[in-house]
């Protein structure tokens, strides 16, 4: 009874929240605006939300904003909520990769072509690593062994766009993702503890997850899956080892439906602020994210073109 009544109050909460936010948002969009992460606190999407609204904060671009967390069933609980939101245009939502995994493999009903996508604005990349005391010290080592046994080596990541590294990673390497082993952890920290207690053998993760336990020397790092070296890292790519991987976890912007031309022109214009400020030039730099700046038709076909390279993966899982 008590879950129950923490999730009741939780879902009306939320539901509260954005009534009022519709009745007090009126025609100015940066006169109070929510900004919406599909998953909990502490996680990349959050991250990118909370650094966003830091910078329109400092800088004055609106008078008010909120980050709002709605977390669960890999970001599409969130992308079902954003499509409700006709006409609401003070609302944002990141999405990535992650997300249009997620729709992919829950078989969501609602896509991203329910809401309106704005632009892609940054991206990062994971890395493999394994324990210090791995008996894998190369990816041709670690490869070889998975290649040889591969429900043997078990993986372990810290969500969805973690398992479609690893996917991409056994094609590359000639392994049929089915009949890998994947524990799938929620987030960076379990999957290195899975690592560190020796539930898993290897994992993918978000270079920034797991970069203080590479440099505290409790994880090895054995490559990069980016499409060149990151500067300051020091981790050679997948790629120049021979393993053409470099699956980008992008983030990017997304406004509810129906709102007019004009608010959704204005919605991009303040995201294009935002971005040019010296502190979110900070937060790219701090967090090793890529600027990736893509909108228009552009962004369009980016978003259709992975929608399908990503459905591709996910169906190779089943």
């Amino acid at each position: 009874m008590t879950v129950y009544g923490v999730v009741a109050a939780v879902v009306i909460g939320l539901a509260s929240f954005f009534s009022i936010q519709s009745a007090s948002g009126g025609s100015d969009l940066r006169a109070n605006l929510t900004l919406i992460a599909p998953a909990g606190a502490g996680g990349g999407w959050d991250t990118f939300m909370r650094e966003q609204q830091q910078a329109m904060r400092t800088n004055g671009l609106v008078n008010n904003s909120q980050v709002v967390n709605i977390p669960g069933a890999a970001g599409t609980i969130g992308l079902g909520k954003l499509s409700t939101m006709h006409g609401q245009a003070n609302t944002l939502m990141v999405t990535g990769a992650g997300l249009v995994a997620g729709v992919a493999q829950t078989g969501s009903p609602v896509t991203h072509d329910d809401v309106r996508p704005i632009a892609r604005v940054v991206e990062e990349y994971d890395v493999v690593v394994v324990p210090a005391d791995s008996p894998y010290g190369t990816i041709d080592e670690l490869v070889a062994a998975w290649r040889a046994e591969p429900g043997e080596v078990a993986w372990t990541g810290g969500g969805t766009f973690d398992q479609l590294v690893m996917t991409e990673l056994a094609l590359e390497a000639g392994i049929e993702p089915a009949e890998t082993t994947y524990i799938p952890k929620s987030g960076g920290g379990e999957a290195t503890q899975a690592l560190i207690t020796g539930t898993a053998d290897a994992a993918t993760s978000g270079y920034m997850d797991v970069a203080d336990q590479i440099e505290a020397g409790r994880l090895r790092a054995l490559g990069m899956a980016a499409p060149q070296p990151l500067e300051g890292v020091g981790i050679p790519t997948l790629t120049e080892q021979g393993y053409a991987v470099d699956l980008a976890n992008w983030r990017a912007v997304l406004a509810p439906p129906g709102i007019t031309d004009e608010e959704f022109a204005e919605l991009r214009a303040l995201v294009e602020e935002s971005v040019a400020t010296p502190e979110w030039q900070e937060a790219v730099e701090r967090n090793k994210w890529t600027e990736v700046w893509l909108a228009g038709e552009e962004f369009d076909e980016f978003m259709a073109s992975e929608q399908e390279r990503i459905a591709a993966l996910v169906k190779e899982l089943n």
